[in-house]
């Protein structure tokens, strides 16, 4: 069967068990298989109301990237077209590394993912190893819109990358690669050992991608960043800029940090968010919405998944809200926003280390009451989650 073939098969049906899912939330939720069985699906919703999706298929540990639109809220999708340049440059092992996407200036699509260990370009040198490491990769659309451009490496001037990156962009052209891991100022001389020499850093664009500045750092705080865990980059409709991340403070306090910018990512002031103690990497994720004036972040403390409202400005508006039920396994945290202002969180349950799971879903409505619209669903593949968009009537889709 062909790919084209295989794509309009996969995203024009559901399953049984979906139709019946779909049912019980009286049609607001509609749970989607990604096209291709893909893995990691990544999705937004632009000014046109048309989503984007970018998903991971093949070998998990050096795998390819497709993107695909859709215009009715993911029941159908075009067809795919490859995101990385070169083919097997990918990964989806750890379930934190794979791509993100965000929609910038004139709907152009933009991708950034960690590269698999036969990526190209490679990334800088590893004083740790002797050897280069993983690059931060990024490409974006091209002006046709039928292609992605070559893809390039963000890191120039840090090292160590390991946890998944994060990609954000405005309506001004402004795009940002951010990632955790070790800068050239930071690699001697600090006192300072394993993850505390961890920080976010950030490559700023300008010109839409074309072109992108140095890797700095976001915020001069030393907390530290967890190694193996994920992280969040957003740019709002006002161009104000959002992160989440987890850190790894004396190895012990690795709690959610939340970084915000009102001047275009020139600068960053930073504030704990959540704490959570444990001795581990819990290889963890984030997620941020926002639809009118609500802005909302998700994520992962001690097998339980919370999110916040909060203002224009990225600061907490809300004390965190944790998923309904008792809180185990529970991983991977997506949210979306509808126009109504009402929240549709989405987690993983019992997925780990090369084992799949179920997922599950519960709507807020706009003052944050949790409502009777709920639900879980098996069939998440190993390696993979959920992606979450608000849809035009103010529905949601989940696709998985």
């Amino acid at each position: 069967m062909t790919r084209r073939k295989a794509l309009l098969l996969c995203s024009a049906a559901l399953t049984s068990s979906t139709a019946e899912s779909a049912a019980a939330s009286g049609g607001r939720v509609r749970l989607l298989r990604t096209p291709e069985a893909g893995l990691q699906p990544q999705a937004a919703v632009d000014d046109q109301g048309i989503s984007h999706l970018v998903y991971y298929t093949g070998d998990p540990h050096q795998g390819n990237l497709f993107y695909a639109r859709s215009a009715d809220g993911g029941a159908t999708f075009s067809p795919a077209i490859r995101v990385n340049s070169q083919p097997g440059s990918a990964i989806a092992a750890g379930t934190i590394r794979g791509a993100q996407l965000a929609i910038g200036e004139a709907g152009r699509v933009h991708v950034a993912w960690n590269g698999s260990a036969q990526a190209e370009p490679k990334g800088p040198l590893n004083p740790d190893s002797g050897k280069p490491g993983a690059p931060m990769l990024y490409s974006r659309l091209n002006d046709a819109g039928n292609a992605f451009e070559s893809q390039r490496n963000a890191m120039h001037h840090s090292y160590g990358l390991d946890g998944g990156g994060s990609i954000a962009a405005d309506r001004a052209g402004n795009v940002y690669v951010a990632w955790h891991g070790i800068g050239e100022s930071d690699a001697k001389g600090t006192g300072k050992k394993g993850e505390a020499r961890r920080q976010v850093l950030i490559a700023k664009s300008q010109d839409a991608g074309r072109s992108f500045s140095a890797e700095e750092k976001a915020w001069s705080q030393a907390t530290g960043a967890c190694g193996c865990c994920g992280m969040k980059i957003f740019a709002g409709a006002q161009g104000n800029v959002s992160a989440l991340y987890r850190s790894a403070t004396e190895s012990v306090h690795r709690d959610i940090y939340l970084l915000t910018s009102t001047d275009q990512g020139r600068n960053f002031r930073g504030g704990l968010l959540h704490k959570w103690d444990i001795n581990a990497c819990p290889m963890s994720s984030m997620d941020i919405a926002e639809s009118g004036k609500t802005l909302a972040g998700a994520w992962e403390t001690g097998g339980q998944v919370y999110w916040a409202r909060l203002d224009c400005e990225g600061h907490r508006a809300s004390q965190p809200l944790a998923a309904p039920g008792d809180g185990k396994d529970r991983k991977h945290p997506r949210l979306a926003v509808n126009q109504n202002g009402e929240v549709l969180l989405v987690w993983t349950e019992g997925t780990g280390w090369q084992k799949g799971g179920s997922l599950a879903w519960q709507m807020y409505d706009p003052s944050g009451q949790a409502t009777a619209s709920r639900g879980q669903h098996p069939g998440i593949p190993a390696w993979s989650f959920a992606a979450v968009l608000a849809r035009r009537e103010n529905g949601f889709s989940i696709l998985y």
